[in-house]
């Protein structure tokens, strides 16, 4: 009978098995660091792999004092160590206890090295990167002439708004690509093209090495035109990417960054057109409006009725201003005949008879002001062309706002008035006003007027104030 054995029985068995195993310990195993997490014990977990395979690699903390450096993602490493299998999840690892770097992880250290050093310098900060024109005529790219990069490009370019292509043959791999890849920069330069593309197709970290050396980061930073980097795939990243004033994910997208889409380009013009096509249609209807307008106004049949309107207006405004006047004076005239013969007292009467001749004499300015008022009002209208309604109202108010001032004012000279608010006149026997108190002497008989009527009174008792 076969044996029965449980999950945690099984995975302890392999792991004995592997323990066991001469072939599985204390080997040397070269492969690339990913996924690097630390955690606070100590312990480093990553992932080892090489172009076919993965394994899942820890180091312990207490291994660490072993190695010189830090392991960092994307490093490629010689790990020294043991195969194992972690039985409560039964995952097969890699226990490490020494390593060291090797081959393209000394190139990955150099890489981070001159990036530091270039972003240092400033060599990576946005505010010297420059716009790429927004409609350039020639563009020029850098890269193979046999390579599937250029021929991209050009098909990009054919769906898109058109320029001219100018490619700058050169080594992208290998020895030599760095300064083949300067003097195409370079020559593109001197030939005055409105941006340049550097680029190649994808690949490992050694094939893209020459656009991490130092001398096509500094020909790109001093190019006049802007460039654009267009190196490999999406996730991979050289020095010319942080360098370039615009980094494509790949070089098919760079035509597609650079040159804006045809149909794009024809819609934004359609509708800039449509949008002056209105705007000149209702500069167009303004216009008109406004010649419309003038032609009525500048119409001889018009400008005749609009005057004979006129002259009617301004006949009603004389007539009302001349009656003005004598309405006002014999609207006086009756309240001083009632104050005259309620006050008897000759003083008032000649007070009253010297504020109507003022009166009289302000009257006859007025009128006089409103006649030269309305001619000029007619010259102006006629000469500016004013509405000739409107100049006539503001005169008429004007004047009626001269006369109900001087009335109030008359009226508030009226002794009748003064009397009616409490305050009386006293006169002798022979009809002199008293005003002082040493006019009168006991037994004197005096007349007291007030607003309503007058009373005799006889002075009993007298007091002069000090």
């Amino acid at each position: 009978m076969s044996e029965t054995v449980t999950v945690t029985q099984l995975n302890t068995r392999v792991r004995e098995h592997l323990n066991q195993s001469p072939g599985l310990r204390d080997i040397w195993v070269s492969g690339e660091i990913s996924n690097l997490k630390r955690y606070t014990s100590g312990h480093y977990y990553f992932t080892l792999k090489d172009q076919g395979s993965e394994i899942r690699g820890v180091m312990f903390s207490g291994s660490r004092s072993r190695i010189d450096f830090e392991p960092v993602d994307n490093m490629k490493i010689l790990a020294f160590g043991r195969v194992d299998l972690y039985v409560q999840r039964g995952s097969y690892q890699f226990i490490v206890e020494t390593m060291r770097r090797s081959g393209v992880g000394d190139l990955y250290m150099e890489f981070e090295r001159l990036k530091a050093r270039l972003q240092a310098e400033g060599l990576f900060d946005p505010a010297r990167k420059r716009p790429l024109p927004r409609y350039p005529r020639t563009i020029g790219v850098v890269t193979s002439p046999t390579g599937a990069v250029i021929h991209d490009i050009i098909t990009t370019s054919a769906s898109r708004f058109p320029a001219d292509i100018v490619l700058a043959p050169a080594k992208v791999q290998g020895e030599g690509a760095a300064e083949s890849i300067v003097a195409g920069i370079e020559l593109l330069n001197r030939h005055g093209v409105d941006v340049i593309i550097v680029g190649r197709g994808g690949g490992s970290i050694e094939d893209l090495w020459a656009f991490n050396e130092e001398p096509v980061a500094r020909a790109i930073a001093a190019s006049r035109a802007p460039v654009v980097s267009a190196v490999g795939h999406e996730t991979d990243f050289t020095i010319a990417d942080f360098v370039a004033d615009v980094r494509a994910p790949t070089p098919t997208g760079a035509a597609a960054v650079i040159l804006r889409d045809r149909k794009e380009v024809r819609g934004q013009v359609d509708n800039i057109s449509l949008r002056m096509n209105r705007a000149v249609a209702a500069a167009v209807g303004e216009m008109r409006a406004r010649f419309e307008l003038a032609d009525a106004r500048l119409s001889p049949r018009r400008a005749s009725e609009s005057l004979d309107v006129l002259r009617m207006r301004l006949d009603d405004l004389s007539a009302r201003s001349d009656r003005a006047p004598w309405d006002v004076l014999r609207a006086m005239g009756g309240r001083f005949a009632v104050a005259d013969a309620r006050l008897s007292p000759e003083k008032a009467l000649s007070d009253i008879s010297g504020h109507a001749d003022d009166a009289d004499g302000a009257l006859d300015r007025i009128g006089m002001m409103v006649s030269h008022t309305v001619d000029l009002a007619v010259r102006r209208m006629v000469s500016v062309g004013e509405r000739p309604e409107n100049a006539v109202m503001r005169t008429m108010a004007r004047s009626t706002d001269s006369l109900e001032s001087l009335g109030e004012r008359l009226e508030g000279l009226n002794p009748v008035n003064v009397l009616g608010r409490g305050y009386a006149m006293v006169t002798s026997a022979d009809g002199t006003v008293v005003s002082s108190v040493g006019d009168m002497d006991e037994g004197d008989k005096v007349t007291i007027h007030l607003g309503d009527g007058r009373a005799v009174a006889e002075i009993m008792d007298k007091e002069m104030r000090t």
